[in-house]
């Protein structure tokens, strides 16, 4: 006997659906590249028609910008917390940044951002720098990459590439003006140094698509090294970073 019972139906949230929607599609950016965040694509993803992400959405180039900015921020928050805990660049209408970065951390340890508020400048700098390897860190160098190219061709997207760069460089400036306030660095150009760090560490990035042999000690010092020349700090302090394991073959 087939049952009268209608199935009852539940409707999220406006802003929950987005924030789903939003999360969703920075996911498979991350893992497959913004050209295939499309409308059907991230329904599917979701289950649901692609008339709902449309009326979100109403055109692919607004969900990519968008999965890309949150996908951005989350790595930031993630890479280098703020000394108050704020957020990078805000994503309206969706969860907030620090929540949506936040990576499940093994049974009674605290996650990666834990106890940066209360960690110096130098601590926090060497943090950062030891989590510029491994493979989230190349997921997230893949999806710049790749967001910059497709930008020269869509005026949503390089807004937000725009956006994007300026919330690094603010937060590693930032960091870098509390550690001089602190006598922790010197330096007369905390913005200058800020740029002369990220500009090596999109340099290495780049390797990322390429098949190359593991690059020596010297090389994924880089950054390690500009950071320590242009902070006044002494050779090595910043520590070395962990050789990247390479997938079995």
């Amino acid at each position: 006997m087939s049952s009268s019972v209608q199935r009852k139906r539940i409707r999220k949230d406006p802003a929950a659906r987005r924030a789903e929607i939003v999360t969703t599609a920075a996911a498979v950016a991350l893992a497959e590249g913004l050209e295939c965040v499309t409308l059907r694509r991230i329904g599917e993803e979701l289950a649901v028609r692609p008339g709902l992400i449309s009326h979100y959405f109403p055109s692919a180039e607004e969900l990519v910008a968008e999965a890309f900015g949150h996908a951005a921020t989350a790595e930031l928050d993630r890479l280098l917390p703020g000394a108050e805990g704020g957020a990078g660049e805000p994503e309206p209408g969706t969860a907030t940044a620090a929540t949506a970065g936040d990576r499940a951390a093994p049974s009674g340890t605290a996650p990666s951002g834990a106890g940066t508020v209360d960690a110096g400048p130098l601590v926090r700098l060497r943090r950062f720098l030891g989590r510029t390897t491994g493979e989230d860190y190349d997921a997230i160098s893949r999806l710049w990459i790749n967001a910059r190219h497709l930008s020269r061709y869509r005026p949503l997207l390089r807004e937000r590439v725009a956006r994007q760069e300026a919330a690094w460089r603010g937060r590693l400036e930032e960091l870098i003006r509390d550690g001089v306030a602190a006598g922790e660095f010197r330096t007369a150009d905390p913005l200058g140094a800020a740029v002369q760090i990220l500009v090596v560490l999109d340099g290495l990035g780049v390797h990322v698509n390429t098949v190359t042999p593991a690059r020596p000690a010297v090389v994924l010092r880089m950054a390690h090294g500009t950071a320590e020349r242009e902070l006044g700090l002494p050779a090595g302090v910043l520590g070395h970073p962990e050789p990247t394991e390479q997938s079995p073959s």
